[in-house]
């Protein structure tokens, strides 16, 4: 008999799938619904660690990167994202070819035959116009329905102002999808590599209804199924062997875990539990950097603070503005010393329509004029304000120094609160803070996906603000065909939103730091921070 032992590592903290050796190796137990079990071969496994519990899988409702982690790999779109190219071009997915019209108000899609659902189901365009329809629905309450608002009549229906069978979509056959616009968009394909967009069956959420996500009754179309679900341990995915395209994933399995604690996260990564660790905390960086394993690439990221504004005493532009100036973006920078660089514009760099001079600059004396001409020329007379942000060392860094600024600067006296990420989201959604931090990752490397972000109709925008010029501006820009006058615009509406109003206070842009293991092949690593995993192998 060979025995094996293992290292439990912060005993207690966490519950990493048990590990039993084999004479072939060691293999991972996970427990599958009704108390069966399941082994995987470490050999044909990718290890990872996505944090925390996905708020949602279904792809209508998420918003998050967590959720789409899963939902990347296990969906598809009708186009995607050219991951190694650096324009990231767009490639087929779905739909094999998409043809514009009327100078790129009409689109046609032609999707592939002999694609099949997991179940064996034939995938059809009724599945993409079922999924869109479900989007747009106010009953589905889809934080991205925006997405799809610049098709035909598609806002009104979201709104309840208009019928189904006004919205410029349609399906004259089974493989084919044809759209009309409400204006000319020459980028409207690219919103389509969206998990939001994706197609949907019908019949299966009708059938379970809000458990349709569950492993034993999701039905997927992607490189990889969901074999299993353990709430808030790990998801496990099995490669797709139905999959549509001819080079299968080479793994076989992959062991999605959710800790919560990166430096728990690291030291499963150095005993071999794990194939690669994300987000590395910044105390840690000086040490990881030295190491073979370690990667980093840039991100289209946006770190930022936002403002409820209707939530005293930050309903007062003076009072944004004032904390606004009062924080210097590169001490912070400086404190998380991972290749992050400050930011004021709300387009991050490498990013048409970046403009670096936008936005409230650090300047200590107009912060304190902006707070008297607010009324508040004693500090000590404001009301409370409390910073939200998830669960996370670095957030709570960056939160404490903007604690510590705002007393030294303007002798405010802010509280501090933390929950984890899907407490923390519907807390977002449902009774905003004063001030909470979020990040936004590109979906799409376009100013359109960050300044969208705070129309009045995103269910995104978490600020409660809203302006009619600054809609206008995001959807004439939209369909401006040329680009100083699309970058004009996109000037104008950051000068609203950041200078006029100050909803938010951008932070820094982000880097992506993370370590690999040298087991691993091909491992994504992009801007757009997309983990798909079908071309990943294991040595």
């Amino acid at each position: 008999m060979i025995r094996c032992s293992s290292k439990l590592i912060l005993a207690g903290l966490i519950a990493i799938a048990s590990v039993a050796c084999t004479k072939k190796g060691q293999n991972i137990e996970v427990d599958l619904a009704g108390g069966e079990k399941l082994s995987l071969a470490l050999n044909e496994t990718l290890r990872i660690n996505i944090t925390s519990e996905p708020p949602s899988l279904d792809w209508h409702k998420a918003s998050d990167t967590t959720s789409s982690w899963i939902t990347e790999n296990t969906m598809e779109g009708l186009t995607a994202f050219d991951l190694n190219d650096k324009e990231l071009g767009l490639i087929p997915a779905l739909a094999l070819k998409w043809e514009p019209s009327e100078g790129n108000k009409k689109w046609k899609f032609t999707l592939r035959q002999g694609v099949v659902w997991s179940d064996g189901q034939p995938f059809t365009s009724q599945n993409v116009v079922d999924g869109w329809k479900r989007l747009l629905s106010r009953e589905t309450a889809a934080m991205y329905a925006y997405f799809l608002f610049p098709i035909k009549g598609a806002q009104a229906f979201n709104e309840g102002k208009g019928t189904w069978e006004t919205v410029g979509i349609k399906n004259p056959t089974p493989d084919t999808v044809e759209v009309e616009l409400e204006k000319p968009m020459a980028f409207f394909p690219t919103l389509l590599t969206h998990h939001s967009t994706y197609p949907i069956r019908k019949d299966v959420v009708d059938k379970h209804g809000d458990r349709w996500t569950e492993a034993a009754n999701i039905v997927t179309i992607g490189a990889f199924n969901m074999k299993s679900w353990q709430h808030d341990k790990m998801i496990v995915l099995e490669r797709n062997e139905k999959y549509y395209e001819a080079e299968k994933p080479s793994i076989k399995y992959i062991a999605a875990y959710m800790i919560q604690e990166q430096a728990t996260a690291i030291n499963l990564f150095d005993s071999g539990k794990l194939d690669s660790v994300h987000k590395l905390p910044s105390v840690e960086l000086r040490k990881q950097r030295e190491r073979k394993e370690f990667r980093q690439a840039g991100s289209l990221l946006m770190y930022y603070y936002g403002f409820n504004t209707k939530a005293k005493p930050v309903d007062n532009p003076l009072v944004r503005k004032a904390l606004a100036q009062a924080i210097d973006r590169q001490e912070i920078v400086n404190m998380l010393a991972g290749g992050q660089m400050p930011l004021t514009s709300w387009v991050p760099p490498g990013m048409f329509g970046h403009e670096p001079s936008r936005g409230m600059a650090f300047n200590i004396e107009k912060a304190k004029e902006a707070l008297k001409a607010a009324g508040y020329a004693d500090p000590a007379k404001l009301p409370k304000i409390t910073i939200y942000f998830n669960t996370n060392e670095d957030h709570g860094r960056v939160a404490e120094n903007v604690q510590a600024q705002l007393k030294r600067n303007l002798g405010i006296n802010v509280e501090l609160k933390n929950e984890e990420w899907k407490v923390y989201i519907n807390t977002l959604n449902n009774n905003t803070p004063q001030m909470w931090r979020m990040g936004w990752m590109a979906d799409y490397p376009d100013p359109d996906n960050f300044l969208n972000l705070m129309t009045s109709y995103s269910d995104n925008n978490h600020t409660h603000w809203g302006s009619k010029r600054f809609d206008e501006i995001i959807v004439t820009a939209a369909s401006e065909g040329d680009k100083e006058k699309r970058r004009k615009l996109y000037d104008e509406a950051q000068k609203i939103m950041l200078e006029d109003d100050t909803i938010a206070v951008p932070l820094y842009s982000g880097v992506n730091l993370m370590l690999i293991g040298t087991r691993v092949e091909n491992y994504p690593v992009n801007v757009l921070e997309k983990y798909t995993y079908k071309r990943t192998k294991l040595k």
